[in-house]
């Protein structure tokens, strides 16, 4: 009985600690979007520094006691799955948001510039990441040069694409000519860096038949997904008559691709986009992205953003060599997307103000940036340091975002 008693009690702390972990969390995070909003950022910018504010680089640096008690290791893995929860939910939320048509519009100009900001970051990439592995302790010991390289490269070819979406509609530039491109080149862009680090991730095992795996899983699941989810999804639509059921099987069909996409090594942020992809724009996007948005972005996100903040260490950065370092990431970054993406939009004679808007979302990385940086020192590519570096840049970069657009849109209010 004395045992039933102390299990029982052991649960009940488990539960009172999580629920006091929520309410900081998200407290935090409402702080910090107040304090965006009125310096004129986007809110998502407040959670991401939210998440590092409540890690070591200020709570654990202040009072560590405080935050050992508050985030203790064992809480670790709950919040982890919370924060895996979240992500799967948002990614669905992006590939249903995900518009293939608008290629049919500006086609060859959205690729043009898509091209300019995959190929220029990803040839800095490179650059970047031979450099960091001759100066050694950013990188896993065993990891090969050509995966380094991969992987940074698609750090830095990534854009926030669900914050460019979000910008575009919240001021009207949807069916314009810098919206539509703009969204066009952004979605582009995110698919090519999943597919560069599903390379990275199959190869860094080093064992082929995990390469193979990978492969053969991410093939087996697109074809499922296209050949039997589609019309599933369409017969499911025309005889399930509850909205509530039909939702709850949707639910099913993702929790089942995000747990194979795990289990073949494609972690489940990619199995959530694809499903998203193939479900029917006939309405069905609308009602999911209503009843999962508010619930993704009010209380789950911000748990990864938590997570990833426990894992950022700004206290890492202890001597100037490694600031400059982390400077010369920033202006790789800005460089590889912001310049090239401008310079392509002029070439393919864009107005200046609409090629700044442009190339302004695109050099955005936000949280798809954090996504991607989470998985790779989960596995081992990076370390630490350059897990802080990479976050400091993610948050630079989307900082810049909200004010080169307002200054864009407002050259053209005055080209008017």
């Amino acid at each position: 009985m004395i045992g039933g008693l102390l299990e029982m009690n052991t649960a009940t702390n488990a539960a009172v600690l999580f629920f006091l972990q929520l309410a900081v969390i998200l407290g935090a995070c409402a702080i910090m979007r107040c304090v965006m909003i009125r310096i004129g950022q986007a809110p998502v910018i407040g959670e991401m520094i939210a998440g590092v504010l409540l890690g070591p680089s200020l709570l654990g640096a202040v009072t560590p006691e405080t935050s050992q008690w508050l985030f203790p290791p064992e809480s670790k893995p709950t919040l982890y799955a919370i924060a895996s929860l979240g992500l799967t939910l948002y990614m669905f939320i992006v590939g249903m948001e995900f518009r293939t048509e608008l290629f049919a519009k500006r086609i060859f100009t959205a690729l043009s510039i898509s091209l300019a900001g995959i190929v220029v970051p990803f040839l800095l990439g490179i650059f970047l990441a031979i450099w960091l592995q001759k100066e050694g302790g950013f990188f896993s010991a065993s990891l090969s040069t050509p995966i380094a390289s991969i992987f940074i490269g698609a750090a830095l070819s990534i854009t926030a694409f669900p914050m460019l979406a979000r910008i575009i509609v919240e001021n009207g530039l949807s069916g314009t000519l810098s919206g539509t491109i703009a969204l066009a080149a952004g979605s582009i862009d995110d698919v090519v860096a999943w597919m560069l680090l599903a390379v990275v991730l199959g190869a860094v095992s080093g064992n082929p038949m995990v390469i193979a795996l990978v492969f053969v899983g991410a093939i087996l699941y697109v074809a499922v997904c296209l050949l039997l989810i589609k019309p599933l999804i369409r017969f499911l639509r025309a005889r399930v008559a509850s909205e509530a059921e039909l939702f709850s099987l949707m639910l099913l069909l993702l929790a089942l691709g995000a747990c194979f996409t795990d289990l073949v090594g494609l972690y489940s942020v990619f199995g959530a986009f694809f499903l998203g992809l193939v479900i029917p724009r006939d309405g069905l996007v609308e009602q999911f992205t209503a009843k999962i948005g508010p619930l993704t972005s009010a209380i789950l996100l911000p748990f990864f953003f938590t997570f990833s903040g426990l894992n950022t260490r700004i206290g890492l950065l202890n001597s100037p060599w490694l600031w400059v370092v982390c400077l010369v990431v920033v202006a790789l970054a800005i460089t590889g997307k912001l310049f090239a993406c401008y310079g392509a939009a002029r070439l393919s004679g864009i107005p200046h103000d609409d090629s700044l808007t442009i190339a302004s979302l695109m050099n955005a990385r936000g949280l798809m940036e954090l996504i991607l940086l989470n998985i790779g020192l989960q596995v081992g590519i990076i370390t630490p340091t350059l897990f802080t570096i990479m976050v400091l840049m993610a948050v630079a970069t989307t900082l810049m975002a909200t004010p080169l657009f307002r200054l864009a849109r407002g050259l053209s209010a005055n080209n008017c």
